[in-house]
């Protein structure tokens, strides 16, 4: 059975943009869903893997689907928003139709409606609904010192415990590096960005718990988060983040690329902190490219 389904759209709702995040029975049978499904759907504008999670970002909207066994076997045939849900509607021949009906038990589902009973050679249709939520990532810098503290860990611990605490699903925790020849460094010179998926009426409580926690437990003077309420980072938000991983920023850029973007700076124990974590916002969901220093990526062009 499927862990849980999630799906999420852009706060700004014009823009007709869901992302579906599924954790899948299979660890690696993740793979072959993905690659039929990207090649099936023309709602889907991408489509990766990450373990025995798969990502979907789709168009909303209804498609029909041209099936082929093998070739094109499943995929995503609608996606709807209305009111407080998001209906989904999958379609797929054989077992890809059966495996449809294992979203049923997954959490966070509402209800799930068969609409064409799947298997042997036989197309499987089924409707899920989620509730709407949205994503909600949050930029953490300067929760250590010389001497103790790790501020990935206390990172992760923030975001186990907003999940405990049912505000919100703990999608994501992203490293990012940053330019090592900051003189104002701890040590690894890294920033770290949470992602979650939450109800509207929740994202407030989250930022509120992240405040109190890293006011408790922080051992920096400049502890500061940035929060950012998009399904993706835009583009100026990705070179300012490539930019302080090749050189020193100012804090001043900080503040102009949050306020091009609508970003939330909160200055919990002092406002260094606020570069860095303007910085994780951009590459929150590029996890390969947010772990490279600036030449590797430069080599690798």
């Amino acid at each position: 059975m499927y862990k849980r389904v999630i799906a999420m759209i852009e706060n700004n709702y014009e823009k007709n943009i869901v992302e579906i995040v599924e954790e899948h029975p299979c660890p690696n049978g993740s793979e072959w869903l993905v690659y039929q499904y990207k090649k099936t759907s023309p709602l889907i504008l991408a489509a990766w893997r990450e373990g025995n999670k798969h990502h979907f970002v789709c168009k909303v909207g209804k498609e029909n689907l041209k099936l082929v066994p093998s070739l094109s076997a499943a995929g995503i045939e609608e996606v709807k928003v209305d009111n407080n849900y998001i209906y989904i509607t999958y379609a797929g021949l054989a077992g890809a139709g059966v495996g449809a009906e294992l979203r049923k038990t997954a959490e966070n589902v509402v209800d799930i409606k068969i609409l064409n009973k799947g298997g042997g050679s036989k197309l499987g249709r089924s409707q899920v609904i989620t509730p709407k939520m949205e994503k909600l990532v949050i930029g953490i810098d300067d929760t250590d010192n010389k001497e103790k503290g790790a501020t990935w860990v206390l990172a992760h611990k923030i975001g186990l415990e907003i999940e405990r605490l049912k505000l919100g699903y703990y999608l994501d925790h992203t490293i990012i590096q940053l330019y090592p020849g900051t003189p104002n460094k701890t040590q690894n010179c890294v920033s770290i960005a949470l992602s979650f998926a939450t109800l509207p009426e929740n994202k407030d409580k989250i930022i509120d718990k992240v405040v109190d926690i890293l006011k408790k437990e922080s051992y920096s003077d400049k502890t500061a988060i940035a929060v950012y309420n998009g399904l993706f980072a835009s583009k100026s938000m990705k070179l300012f983040t490539l930019k302080a991983k090749r050189e020193i920023v100012s804090l001043e850029e900080a503040k102009q690329i949050a306020l091009r973007n609508n970003i939330k700076l909160i200055p919990i124990k002092g406002e260094e902190g606020l570069v860095g974590a303007v910085a994780a916002l951009g590459l929150a969901e590029c996890h390969k490219l947010a772990a490279k220093l600036y030449e590797d990526i430069e080599k690798n062009k």
